[in-house]
């Protein structure tokens, strides 16, 4: 027997022990991973990604990583699109002087606020603060709206306190207003809601106020 035909002879039988020592199934198994991963479709990016992206992180309320937002979008595992389009949307911040842009913080993207506006965030914050009511406050707000017209002194005689200050205060935050004179004697003011209270409280009209029934507690 000549060497070329040893060599062979010792090939073939190398092959055969290797494909011998494979688990069952694990041939096919590895031809259908590789098929599944010719058959998986690519991620098509939409043309309007940036503006998507945007959408979800102005929406969201807490910040979100790439991959998230990816994912919220439909995009799943097109995290360094989404990247890439936070990227153009800071320019286009930078370049049309907007008051704000998008910073990683604690490992994800939110829409924040840039630091020379703190000035006006401060103003909000506090006429936010300023439009809270007071426990008699919404007490008195609370007899005005279903008892209007209502006349100062039926409000006391309700709450059994002096109530005069209290409906300044309701007048001065545009909840209350005058709305007439009773026709009686010394012609008093009476109390009634306004628009903004309407606003306020998302009501489309006094309509739509809660029964008094429904505010009851249940025994």
């Amino acid at each position: 027997m000549s060497e070329q035909q040893i060599d062979t002879d010792a090939a073939e039988a190398v092959e055969a022990e290797g494909q011998a020592g494979q688990p069952e199934g694990f041939e096919d198994a590895e031809h259908a991973e590789a098929a599944s991963d010719a058959e998986a479709p690519p991620v098509v990016l939409p043309e309007d990604l940036p503006a998507r992206v945007e959408a979800a992180l102005m929406t969201s309320d807490r910040g979100m990583t790439a991959a998230r937002a990816a994912e919220a979008l439909g995009l799943r595992g097109a995290a360094d699109a989404v990247e890439e389009a936070i990227h153009e949307l800071n320019e286009a911040y930078t370049r049309t002087g907007r008051s704000f842009r998008i910073e990683k913080v604690a490992g994800a993207w939110q829409v924040v606020t840039l630091p020379k506006f703190a000035g006006v965030l401060d103003g909000l914050k506090r006429a936010k603060h300023d439009n809270k009511l007071s426990a008699s406050q919404i007490e008195t707000l609370a007899i005005v709206a279903y008892k209007q017209p209502v006349l100062r002194a039926d409000i006391e005689a309700i709450r059994g306190s002096a109530s005069g200050e209290v409906l300044r205060h309701l007048m001065d935050k545009h909840l209350v207003k005058i709305v007439g004179r009773a026709e009686e004697l010394g012609r008093p003011m009476l109390y009634g809601t306004t628009k903004q209270f309407l606003e306020v409280f998302g009501l489309g009209s006094l309509k739509d106020l809660p029964e008094v029934d429904q505010l009851r507690p249940v025994v």
